[in-house]
Order: structure tokens, then sequence, then C-alpha cells
């Protein structure tokens, strides 16, 4: 520990303690020694909190990004895409892409429409191409061709996917056939056989 009477950066000979002042000139030193040794005992105390850190950006709420994915709100669309940005999912792309799709059909301008559109097809379709079995990018894919306008020429493949869906239905997960389930209601081309 560095004896703040003996030694100042800023006076090397020392400090004198009748100089009330001169302890002053080391107050810097001090707290930055003090700022130093909280992060470290921190970081001794508590190792497993930068793990902890990380797991917490892996929870990603599928419940929450369904929610967003039929919400007609652009502000929650966004929040979820902020979300996405910063976690690590290996389905991450297809996500962002069912989202920026989404948000196309939410903004105002053509051409900001045109633009959030082919990027977000871009990754569904990249993510699609790398994972064809997955069924729940092609249920993704699903929600965004059936509601797509005509002139983005993006419905081809709604029958070959809602097919793979209803043949896969019972190997999904429970919230997964659940949003599935809720979707179908309302969809023209997704009937679920149970």
């Amino acid at each position: 520990m560095v004896d703040l009477f003996s030694y100042c950066p800023s006076n090397p000979e020392g400090l004198n303690r009748k100089n009330k002042t001169s302890i002053f000139a080391a107050f810097p030193l001090m707290i930055n020694t003090m700022r130093f040794s909280a992060i470290i005992s921190l970081l001794f105390l508590f190792p497993g909190t930068i793990v902890q850190a990380e797991k917490m950006g892996q929870n990603f709420d599928r419940s929450v990004f369904y929610a967003a994915m039929s919400s007609d709100k652009l502000d929650i669309v966004n929040s979820q895409l902020v979300i996405l940005k910063g976690l690590s999912l290996i389905e991450k792309e297809a996500f962002e892409g069912a989202l920026l799709m989404r948000k196309s059909g939410l903004v105002k301008t053509a051409k900001e429409k045109l633009d959030l559109f082919k990027s977000g097809r871009s990754k569904l379709e990249k993510v699609i191409s790398k994972n064809a079995d997955n069924i729940e990018f092609r249920f993704l894919r699903v929600i965004i061709q059936e509601h797509a306008p005509r002139i983005v020429k993006y419905k081809s493949q709604l029958a070959d996917d809602s097919k793979l869906i209803n043949t896969n239905f019972k190997t999904l997960s429970a919230l997964l056939q659940q949003v599935i389930l809720d979707y179908s209601k309302n969809s023209t081309v997704l009937k679920i056989s149970q």
C-alpha cells in the first residue's frame, strides 16, 4: 500500500505532514488505486459474473419474438430487432430476416419497404439454404410469403413449406406447435391436421 505522506507522483520528495495542501496532490492516485482494487476484488469474488452475463444474452424468448411478428406496431418490431442484434444465436439471421420483412410492411416509404424486404429475404433464404430441414425457418417463410405483396414475387414455396410443417408438426417444441396452431387458425395456406 502506498503511504500517501511519503510518496506522491507530483511531489517525488514526499509529502510533508505539516503541509496540509499537498495531501490533495495524492488524491487522484488514491482514487485510481481504490478503483483498481475494487475491480480486482469483484473479479475474484464473482468469477462467474462474466460467464453469466454472456449466458443472459443467449436467452431468446420465442414467444416475444412471435408476438412482435404479429404486431402492427413498428416500435415493437424495432425493439425485437435490437434484442436480436445483441445475441449470438445460430438462428439469429433467420429471425432478423423475418422481422425485417415484417418491418417492411410497417414503414412509410416505398424505397424503405423494398430495401427492408430485400434485406430480410436475403437473410432468411440464406439460412434456409443451409438448414433446409429446419421447420421453424420454413414456418417463418410461410408467415412472410402468405402476406407478401405480389409485386415482390415471394410466394413460390408456400405449398412445400406448409406440407413440410404439417408432416413434422408433432416433432416440434410445445411452444412452436402452439404458435403454428394459433397462426393456422387465420391462415389460408397452412392448415394443421392433428
